[in-house]
């Protein structure tokens, strides 16, 4: 490494210009006089004095002033770079505890400006998705996810699929890729949530169109993603021609969110399949203690697949006769159903 490699290492570190020319020149001589150093630098002997106490506490070199007249001596580099390296190492958990909360103030909100971030961040969303995908896209584009899309579907999780610029789209093209798929001729915007917490929004130019200059928006909001899945059942979802329906999974199965056991139910129930359900649930927009609910499901309110049967697209409802009375159930959040559930078992009945 050359002397000019070398200073702007040291620069890095935090050296200034002429702290660095001072400690070369130090370590040129190993030792000397405050005033050897002036010569060689060019700065007065009071400046050398200044920047070698600096220097000093460091850890860079030693200013031994119980002598007369006054040295500066380098210390051994070895010795510079162990001390470096601890003083680093106890900089690692601060660093690391403030960059992890930086990262994750920065994805509560990300404009994304180019069409490679869009694709690896769909990618990566769906790619950790455990429960729940909702997604429309061009179907030029559907080739480049659907490797996650079929991982998604074999790990359980429910996956809606719209596909937009579809004008020769087949039912097979999509089989794998998701629980429900849908098609629509039109143009759409990409929306894509996942599990209630991620979502991300892309005008389709900006996929479709390389040299276009829109922006996307991804972001990590319990509160706004459930705002966003709403839109995408009320407005995109009926618009769209149901294109394939996945048969029913395998039970027994237990589910943290509410639509996927409703859309479950529904596929058995239309196969003269019935199904039993053992749900932890309370009355709702009541503060009582989580109870277990059982019975078979005779009937559901949804709009996942045709024909539609609910009242308004948000609501996902198991119609359950307990043996004593017929009750509704709906997922968090419910304000209609006579019961709010925590967490669902579908099993045959």
């Amino acid at each position: 490494m050359d002397d000019s490699t070398l200073a702007d290492r040291l620069t890095q570190l935090g050296l200034s210009e002429k702290e660095v020319d001072t400690y070369l020149s130090i370590l040129r001589n190993g030792e000397a006089k405050a005033s050897e150093i002036a010569d060689n630098t060019g700065v007065s002997k009071r400046y050398v004095y200044s920047i070698s106490e600096s220097l000093e506490d460091r850890g860079f070199v030693e200013v031994n002033d119980h002598i007369v007249p006054t040295t500066i001596r380098a210390r051994p580099p070895s010795e510079v770079i162990e001390s470096l390296t601890s003083q680093l190492s106890e900089m690692e958990s601060a660093l690391d505890s403030r960059y992890s909360d930086t990262e994750r103030r920065a994805q509560q909100f990300d404009v994304i400006k180019s069409r490679v971030t869009v694709v690896k961040r769909l990618t990566e969303y769906i790619s950790n998705a455990t429960d729940e995908v909702m997604l429309s896209v061009p179907q030029q584009y559907l080739p480049e996810i659907a490797d996650e899309l079929e991982a998604a579907v074999d790990r359980g999780v429910l996956a809606l699929l719209v596909v937009s610029n579809a004008a020769d789209i087949e039912s097979e093209d999509v089989a794998g890729m998701a629980s429900v798929a849908r098609s629509w001729q039109q143009e759409m915007p990409i929306v894509l949530t996942v599990d209630g917490q991620f979502g991300l929004v892309a005008p389709a130019d900006m996929i479709i169109r390389s040299n276009s200059d829109q922006r996307a928006i991804a972001f990590v909001q319990e509160q706004l993603v459930p705002v966003l899945s709403g839109s995408f059942l009320g407005n995109y979802w009926p618009m769209a021609t149901e294109l394939y329906v996945a048969e029913p999974r395998e039970l027994p199965a237990t589910y943290r969110r509410f639509r996927q056991p409703v859309l479950q139910a529904t596929l058995r129930l239309r196969a003269d399949d019935p199904v039993h359900v053992t749900a932890s649930v309370h009355p709702v927009q009541a503060d009582t203690d989580v109870e277990t609910l059982e019975g078979t499901v005779v009937d559901t309110r949804q709009g996942l697949v045709e024909p539609q049967t609910n009242a308004y697209p948000i609501e996902h409802t198991l119609v359950v006769d307990t043996g004593e009375e017929t009750v509704t159930v709906g997922g968090p959040g419910s304000f209609i159903e006579d019961y709010e559930a925590e967490e669902i078992i579908l099993s045959e009945s």
